[in-house]
């Protein structure tokens, strides 16, 4: 039997952090053709929620994340403030991340699955003769996480064999994903790998995945923090902010992974080698930069802006997952109640690795 209401909390605007309410009579979803309910454990935080809620994504923002990130911005685009472009539709439960148990299927899917402990994949996508033409983000466009139940598609939700906690699976979907979809575009193998933004959740996932895959890996973080990123695969840290043509020398690197963006960005694509590759999937340092376009076609680089993930790339995450291969760092959980102060302290940007909320056990 599953209760008719649940807790949850509503993302009633964009905004800053007022615009989450914390509510215990949201009404329980239910899933329909094709969908599994989920009861929810835990849900990662990530800096998509954070964008979202304040509107960041509107191309009518030019700052960093931070900025906004606690008040929100005094003029922001409604119609394209979302991940995708679109319109977002109020109230909004986010949550890009989510670990939890199957509890319920809608019709076309096997029974069989209700009680499978799953992870979403947070990129969704829908097909026609199996090639997609349309992606959004679970929390975004649809509701997410940050409740006691969800529901999502059944083809995008994986089980998953782990003896992690689900605090840990729940910092796996949305920044491990990520990071493996920047290496998978850029096939990165043995090779120089420079990383910024390595001490956050996508970052530290990047430095861990491409190790797993033979890089050395040269890790853009602040100091204090150089010796975690470091135990995690680092081979070399750099202090960020520092010139990085005289740390690093010009044309030292393979590939690029840009989580940051911000002022310094020209210098990302000087230390790339001549036919190096750049890869970007965030902008919290600020979207707006200058590029010399001579630099990318005399040196032969490739720019991989990275978005919609291959099959594979969830896919093999999950093996990665069953098989130990890799590890996530999660620094503190919260229980969902206290989802302002867990993202006031993901704006700090303190920690390193993931934070996570924590949703109360339903009452049945």
């Amino acid at each position: 039997m599953l209760p008719e209401h649940m807790t949850a909390v509503l993302l009633t605007g964009h905004g800053g952090l007022d615009k989450l309410e914390y509510r215990t009579d949201v009404a329980v979803p239910r899933p329909d053709r094709g969908e599994v309910l989920i009861e929810v454990a835990a849900a990662g935080i990530n800096n998509t929620d954070i964008n979202t809620r304040i509107g960041w994504y509107s191309k009518a923002i030019d700052s960093d994340t931070s900025s906004g990130g606690a008040s929100g911005f005094e003029s922001v685009d409604d119609d394209d403030a979302s991940w995708s472009g679109t319109t977002l539709k109020f109230p909004r439960i986010q949550g890009a991340d989510v670990c939890g148990r199957i509890v319920a299927v809608g019709d076309g899917v096997s029974p069989d699955r209700v009680g499978e402990r799953v992870l979403v994949r947070t990129m969704l996508r829908s097909y026609v003769d199996y090639r997609p033409y349309e992606c959004w983000t679970f929390g975004s466009e649809c509701d997410g996480g940050f409740a006691q139940y969800a529901v999502a598609p059944a083809r995008e939700t994986f089980a998953v064999d782990s003896e992690w906690s689900d605090a840990e699976l729940a910092a796996l979907p949305c920044a491990y994903s990520t990071a493996e979809n920047m290496l998978h575009r850029a096939a990165v193998g043995a090779e120089r790998v420079l990383i910024t933004g390595a001490s956050g959740g996508v970052g530290l996932a990047a430095v861990q995945l491409a190790k797993r895959r033979g890089a050395t890996v040269i890790a853009v973080c602040s100091p204090d923090k150089a010796s975690e990123v470091k135990a995690q695969g680092a081979d070399r840290t750099v202090e960020r902010g520092v010139d990085l043509i005289g740390a690093l020398g010009a044309g030292s690197v393979d590939v690029v992974v840009d989580l940051v963006v911000g002022p310094q960005w020209p210098q990302l694509l000087d230390v790339l080698r001549t036919g190096g590759r750049y890869t970007i999937a965030g902008a919290i340092g600020g979207p707006i930069s200058e590029i010399d376009l001579r630099t990318v076609y005399l040196r032969d680089l490739t720019l991989y802006g990275c978005t919609f993930q291959d099959d594979a790339v969830f896919e093999n995450l999950v093996g990665y997952i069953e098989r130990n291969e890799i590890r996530p760092v999660v620094s503190a959980t919260y229980p969902l109640s206290d989802i302002v102060r867990a993202q006031e302290d993901f704006l700090a940007k303190k920690h390193i690795g993931k934070l996570v909320l924590i949703p109360p056990t339903p009452q049945k």
